[in-house]
This record gives C-alpha cells, sequence and structure tokens, in this order.
C-alpha cells in the first residue's frame, strides 16, 4: 500500500527517517508551519523557517523519492507575540503562493487568548482569499471547548466545512467533528494524544468517511511512521483494506487537493533521482545510494 502522512515535521526528522518511510510505502507528506520547541524572537527567523519548507524541505524529500508539500500559517501559540506577530501576518501572503503550499496552518488556539483568536480569523480570510484549505490546530488543554470554538469561528468567516482539515482530535471531539461536517484528522503519538490502538477503535465505530490518520511527527517523543503502523495494525484487527486506504491515504488526497498544488500524479510517475543534485550548492546524498531496496521492489511490495 502507499501512504499519505498529511501532518509531519521533517524538519525535525533525520534522513535516515525519509529512508525508513519510503521504505514504508510513505509516498507525499505535508509539513505545517509550528512551533519550533522555544520562541521565535525575529521575524527573519520566520522568513528563513517558512523559505526552508518551500524550498531545502522540498529537496531534501525528493532525493528519497517522496514529494514534500507543506502549509504556511503563524502558530497559534506565538500569535500572543502581538508585535512579532504582525511581522509576519504582513510576510505569509508571499509564501501562502508558493509551488507546495497546500493549506494556511496549522493555525487556531492554544490557550484560547484574545490574540490567538485575532489571528486566527485574519488567516481564515487570508485563505478565502487564496481559495486554500485551513488547517487548524485544536488545542492540547480544553480541547472540545477549543475545537468547538475553533468550527464556529470558521462558520463565521464562511468557510465550507470541505475547506477545513481539523487535526489533533481525540474521542471527545470526533463526533461534533463529522457530525459539521469537517475533515476529521488524528495524530498518532507512541505515549500521548492518539494511540494507534485508540484510533483502530474509532475507525470502527465512525467508520473511514472524512478521516485522516497522521503522525505530527516533530523534535518530541513520537512516530514517522504511524501512518504504515496504524494502517497495519488495522488491516491486522479486521478493518476493511478500503477503509484503511481511505484514512491513510485517499481522504488526506482529495481534502488537499482542493488547494490545487496536491495531486497523485506528482507521486506516481516514474521515480528518478540524480545523486548528485545540488540545490544552493548543497547536496543531500552527495552520491550514495540512499537505500538497499531499489524503488521498484519498494513499489513491488
Amino acid at each position: 500500500m502507499h501512504f499519505i502522512d498529511p501532518h509531519i515535521h521533517m524538519v525535525s526528522r533525520t534522513t535516515d527517517d525519509y529512508e525508513r518511510m519510503r521504505a514504508a510505502g510513505i509516498v507525499a507528506v505535508i509539513e505545517p508551519a509550528f512551533w519550533l520547541g522555544q520562541a521565535r524572537t525575529s521575524a527573519g527567523s520566520f522568513f528563513d523557517y517558512f523559505s526552508s519548507l518551500v524550498n531545502w524541505e522540498r529537496f531534501r524529500a525528493s532525493q528519497f523519492g517522496i514529494k514534500h508539500y507543506c502549509t504556511i500559517g503563524l502558530n497559534s501559540k506565538e500569535a500572543n507575540n502581538e508585535t512579532l506577530a504582525e511581522e509576519v501576518m504582513e510576510m505569509l501572503p508571499q509564501f501562502a503562493v508558493k509551488d507546495g503550499v497546500v493549506a494556511i496552518g496549522e493555525i487556531g488556539y492554544d490557550d484560547q487568548t484574545a490574540a490567538e483568536d485575532k489571528y486566527f480569523r485574519q488567516q481564515i480570510e487570508l485563505a478565502k482569499e487564496l481559495n486554500l484549505p485551513v488547517m487548524v490546530h485544536t488545542p492540547h488543554r480544553d480541547k472540545k471547548s477549543g475545537t468547538l470554538k475553533s468550527m464556529s469561528v470558521l462558520e463565521e468567516h464562511g468557510i465550507e466545512p470541505h475547506m477545513a482539515i481539523i487535526d489533533h482530535n481525540n474521542e471527545e471531539t470526533v463526533k461534533d467533528v463529522l457530525d459539521r461536517g469537517y475533515w476529521c484528522a488524528f495524530t498518532i503519538y507512541p505515549n500521548t494524544k492518539m494511540g494507534n490502538e485508540r484510533m483502530v477503535e474509532v475507525v470502527k465505530q465512525y467508520g473511514s468517511e472524512r478521516i485522516i490518520v497522521d503522525s505530527s511527527a516533530d523534535w518530541g517523543v513520537s512516530d514517522p511512521l504511524s501512518v504504515p503502523k496504524t494502517a497495519s495494525l488495522m488491516l491486522e484487527r479486521g478493518i476493511d483494506k478500503k477503509d484503511v486506504q481511505l484514512t491513510c491515504y485517499q481522504n488526506a488526497l482529495d481534502a488537499y487537493s482542493q488547494s490545487g498544488q496536491f495531486n497523485e500524479t506528482d507521486w506516481m510517475m516514474d521515480i528518478q533521482i540524480d545523486k548528485q543534485e545540488f540545490l544552493d550548492g548543497n547536496t543531500v546524498l552527495r552520491g550514495q545510494e540512499f537505500t538497499k531496496q531499489t524503488f521498484s521492489n519498494i513499489i513491488e511490495n
């Protein structure tokens, strides 16, 4: 099977992760702009970070046979620094129109402050202007309230549910999100948030319509193979292969292809990698073979 991981922070991962991900069947990833673990202190650091998402990281992924896309946005945690946030908001439009940008995100609430609300709404309007989907970060604290509030704000701004992906869901929020017609995404972590056994039970109870599995693998304890591992467990626990295909591939494709930037043909063509290719004077592989297994064998499996 082929898989898409539609929420993974590859800037935090190594080339070994890319190698293992491709061998496991991951053909495309979406990397949302997010918090780096400590506060950024200048708009220039955001500029460089956004630049890496639309440039270097796309190149790095391509050297392992994975198509890389991203979402661009001011994350909710750093929206509380309003002086800096104003500068970031000025630069967002120039990055949001770059090749490979498939949504505005991840945006939403952290502590559900007035500043977070202000910049959430402004970025929703940017998404409307550019006709891009919205990737919503639901808060880790007071999740149900924050999730309900997020959807209400989207509706106030006239966002159709099919144009918004509500992420970081759990058993407490899934019914509300599905009932209101949104894409309902789950980040699978080894020890926190949603584990893959819980994810299996969610799919058993609610089915596969509009449900998306992702890893959100970042700089913390996380697993870049969460999507294929969850797919394997679903099959093992008797979930039909078509439902696995929907939750671990097709639903993400349908949601983000609305951007016009996320196309299956991008990764289904013959894979040819120039191991000597450079980007801004840098090469990832330095002429080395990136895996012991050929792409043809990977695809056959």
